[in-house]
């Protein structure tokens, strides 16, 4: 994680995006509120004014998070579709145009988040913890994040390598990823056993300090006679998860490699040398070692990718790397498109943003994320999308280093052994629950009367809508597709999922 910068609300304006455009300031936001959802009451269906005909007996369910936190993840009245396509501001739903195919949403299971399901819970509260945020009945996350090694969000500064000062282990016969065995790899195990579908990702803080010019965890660079161990270094850590049960589907090389943090984990690693650690050392060593483990470049800010577009304009590199992988902290959300469209070939990923508890306004905290990190990240061809910690306590921890006020999906209070979602949790959970993977993000129209959409095709036949109001007023958005329209009344500042089974 790297330096944060605050906005106001009002300046986190949303333009066209995706195969369009789109624009997004930098703010990390969270909130928190109660860990049991509120009782549901029904709302009643919405009166069909602008649509003509009869009712088609398809319906729609719905899902409703507001602004105001009446209504979280809320299950709203079936809406029925009526002949036709409607009038006035419809959202056009157009499943025959497809994008990218999505992997999963989530969040990063580090050390300090699963210090605190293990140790921090008792049995019940941590299985259920474990089902909201894993579980069919909670927000299925489909992905999660792991540092291989220490991170700020960790209790201790450690690689899987280390040795005193002035030793070396260029045949890595100490490597050992001891570390996650107690509690990362176990929580890893339980996530997977809820959703088998989860894919995991892994990225490195830190090599070993003995492969640094700075002879330690924290700055300096990556030393020339280091390349090839560190390639192996993360070829065996691949095949030391994989053996324990947790394969790594992706990896990149080095967590925000243009930012040196002075006071945890982290160094400075050029594009020339992630292009040649790609092409001649991880790339080859990680192919032999672990041929499913596909590679993401970059891992740091939406504004530094040019860096990602220099390595994969190096062919000897880029047919190693699988795609390109962004965080929040500086630029906006467009720039993974710009990425995508000198390199279609290469996946996106949104892969961190992490939670502020300065940021308080819980309302502003959902829109943000609404418009930058969710519709945001998918319509600017993301095909995964990670949040940071699944869990931090009530003093933003555990850490060692780093942020000060940083938040998680969810809090953890160790004392009585509970916890409570964020905003976080229902943002992500407006995907997360509804698209599978496999899913293709479909054609919906970007914004009608200041609702935003994203739309999806998942691989049961089922069709997820996401609508996001902008505006401080309610909207009733009219919803048309090849096989009938339907309309909605949505709260301003509110986010709505609909979910229906496309006739065949």
């Amino acid at each position: 994680m790297g330096l944060l910068f605050a906005t106001s609300a009002s300046a986190l304006l949303y333009g066209a995006s995706n195969d369009e455009t789109a624009a997004g300031l930098v703010t990390v936001v969270q909130g928190a509120v109660s860990s049991a959802l509120p009782a549901i009451l029904p709302a009643p269906a919405p009166t069909p004014t602008a649509l003509a005909g009869s009712q088609t007996g398809l319906v729609a369910q719905a899902w409703l998070t507001t602004g105001d936190q009446q209504s979280l993840l809320a299950p709203q009245a079936p809406i029925p579709f009526y002949n036709g396509t409607g009038a006035g501001n419809v959202i056009v739903v157009d499943p025959s145009v497809r994008y990218q195919k999505i992997e999963g949403f989530g969040a990063s299971i580090t050390d300090a988040s699963a210090y605190l399901i293990q140790h921090a819970l008792g049995p019940t509260q941590r299985a259920a913890l474990m089902n909201d945020l894993f579980g069919a009945g909670g927000n299925h996350f489909g992905m999660t994040r792991l540092t291989l090694g220490a991170s700020d969000f960790s209790r201790t500064h450690y690689s899987y390598d280390d040795l005193p000062a002035g030793q070396t282990d260029p045949a890595l016969a100490q490597f050992a990823i001891a570390p996650a065995t107690t509690d990362v790899l176990p929580t890893v195990r339980a996530a997977k056993a809820l959703n088998p579908d989860l894919v995991v990702m892994g990225t490195p803080w830190s090599p070993p300090g003995w492969m640094k010019t700075s002879g330690s965890l924290i700055g300096g660079t990556l030393r020339d006679d280091s390349f090839h161990v560190f390639g192996a270094y993360l070829a065996k850590t691949a095949q030391a998860y994989a053996a324990a049960g947790v394969p790594l589907d992706y990896m990149s090389i080095q967590n925000e490699p243009a930012f040196a943090p002075t006071d945890y984990p982290g160094m400075l690693l050029s594009p020339d040398q992630r292009a040649a650690l790609f092409a001649d050392h991880v790339g080859p060593q990680l192919a032999d070692a672990s041929p499913q483990t596909k590679l993401l470049e970059l891992d740091h800010n939406w504004d530094l990718n040019p860096q990602a577009l220099q390595v994969l304009a190096n062919a000897r590199a880029a047919q190693y790397v699988s795609g390109s992988a962004f965080h929040c902290y500086g630029g906006d959300v467009s720039q993974q498109s710009i990425v995508h469209n000198q390199y279609p070939l290469k996946d996106v990923f949104f892969t961190e943003c992490v939670g502020s508890a300065t940021a308080i306004n819980w309302a502003s905290n959902l829109g943000y994320d609404m418009q930058n990190l969710i519709i945001g990240t998918t319509r600017n061809w993301a095909r995964g999308v990670a949040f940071f910690n699944v869990a931090l306590d009530t003093t933003f921890g555990p850490h060692k280093g780093g942020c000060l006020a940083c938040t998680g999906i969810v809090t953890v209070e160790p004392i009585t052994g509970t916890y409570s979602r964020n905003v976080q949790y229902y943002s992500l959970g407006h995907l997360s629950r509804f698209v599978q993977r496999g899913a293709v993000r479909i054609a919906s129209t970007e914004r009608v009367d200041n609702v935003l959409s994203v739309a999806f095709a998942n691989p049961d036949g089922t069709v997820a809508l996401l609508a996001y109001n902008t505006d401080s007023a309610d909207h009733d958005p009219i919803v048309s597709t090849p096989y009938g329209a339907f309309t909605f009344h949505l709260k301003g500042q509110s986010a709505v999922t609909f979910k229906w089974r496309a006739p065949s």
